[in-house]
């Protein structure tokens, strides 16, 4: 049984393809150019010189997107080659759509011989988990170059690696298209709500049910909306847990932190209700039990003949900046003038758009589901480099 394990072979083949793979090193089958910084006194936003590409910041989207360009270039990457980041966050893959400088934050890397570049991106895109092991340094965690060199791949004669890259780009390319129709949805909703809630200067909106009609109502947000401190449902221990029942939250971007098996203090009652960031204004619409982490939220519920969902759509409407560090519901939202149309209007609107917001979810889903089949497919088309010594 043991030699059977130990043998380079992965586990899902396409059938034309036989034999063991071969266990190489990274710097075998690449190019690998650690990058270079050039002299700050040489950046500039005025498009003179080359694209500068230093880290994380510089990619978006697993492509390069430089911010800045160098009058002095020193390393240089071209179009089609891989980028990968070397320092925090290290091991982060992409794809070069520039020929680019690249600073020290960054490597590239181009093809060597034969070897499929496709394939060497979708390996490493399986193993970026892995790369917080080779981490190193104390002012910020980073990857050498003989790391980066050393690292172990498992690779197959050429056709299979072009086999498996095509099959797994097909797959990103799935994954790409229904990024775009989700954002789609989304633009097209944000487009739906500027038509639905009336313009700034106005007391009608632009587009509206035919069963309804007449000026909305002024009323400050306070009037619709009453508030609770979150103290009673504050979690007590943060060593979360995914198989736990309770999530616990905040109104920012993450939203869910972890889940807890915390069975006294959940908001249960009441919902749905927006949880509020006191100090940034973030909203996040609930309508599930939950605890949450901080103290800085307030819990808003809807008033009497006031429709949550409408409510909160309507707090998206709003456009504050945030100067000062404090806290905003009391001193500063609760006062602002909110324009409110009859409950069956604000019910019509709220049920309109949950159903986009259902569509987007499983749209959302679809991509969730997507990149979970490409995971398992990634494990089982891939020999990984512990096979060789199991």
């Amino acid at each position: 049984m043991g030699g059977l394990m130990s043998r380079l072979v992965p586990k899902l083949r396409f059938k034309e393809f036989s034999g063991e793979w071969e266990e190489k090193k990274l710097g075998d089958v690449s190019n690998i150019n650690m990058g270079q910084s050039p002299a700050s006194s040489s950046y500039n936003n005025t498009n003179n010189g080359i694209y500068l590409i230093q880290g994380n910041a510089d990619i978006k989207d697993r492509f390069s997107n430089p911010r800045q360009w160098t009058t002095e270039p020193t390393k240089l990457c071209d179009i089609g080659d891989l980028i990968l980041t070397v320092r925090a966050p290290v091991g982060y893959i992409a794809k070069s759509l520039h020929k680019t400088c690249i600073g020290r934050g960054v490597c590239s890397l181009s093809k060597k011989e034969n070897n499929n570049i496709e394939f060497i991106y979708q390996f490493l895109l399986s193993y970026e988990k892995n790369w917080v092991s080779l981490e190193q340094g104390s002012t910020f965690t980073a990857v050498s170059g003989n790391d980066i060199k050393s690292l172990k791949i498992n690779t197959p004669i050429p056709k299979e690696q072009q086999k498996i890259a095509s099959c797994l780009s097909s797959l990103d390319a799935l994954i790409e298209a229904q990024n775009k129709k989700v954002s789609a949805l989304k633009q097209h909703k944000k487009g739906l709500m500027q038509q639905l809630f009336p313009a700034e200067g106005e007391r009608e909106p632009k587009l509206r049910f035919k069963a309804f009609s007449g000026e909305w109502v002024e009323k400050k947000l306070g009037e619709c909306l009453g508030y609770l401190q979150p103290t009673k449902y504050l979690v007590s221990d943060t060593n979360y847990n995914d198989d736990y029942d309770t999530p616990v939250l905040t109104a920012g971007k993450t939203f869910i932190l972890g889940y807890t098996n915390e069975k006294s203090g959940i908001f249960k009652n009441n919902l749905p209700v927006i949880i509020f960031d006191d100090f940034t204004t973030a909203t996040k619409y609930v309508d599930f039990p939950f605890k949450a982490k901080s103290s800085a939220m307030k819990i808003l519920l809807a008033k009497e003949s006031m429709n949550i969902k409408f409510m909160y759509e309507l707090m998206q409407m709003i456009k504050y900046e945030v100067g000062n560090h404090e806290r905003h519901w009391i001193s500063k939202f609760a006062l602002l003038d909110v324009l409110i149309p009859t409950p069956k209007e604000q019910q019509k609107i709220a049920n309109t758009l949950s159903t986009l917001d259902n569509l987007i979810e499983a749209q959302d889903q679809k991509i969730t589901q997507l990149k979970q089949h490409k995971k398992g497919l990634m494990q089982q088309l891939f020999v990984s480099s512990e096979v060789a010594h199991e």
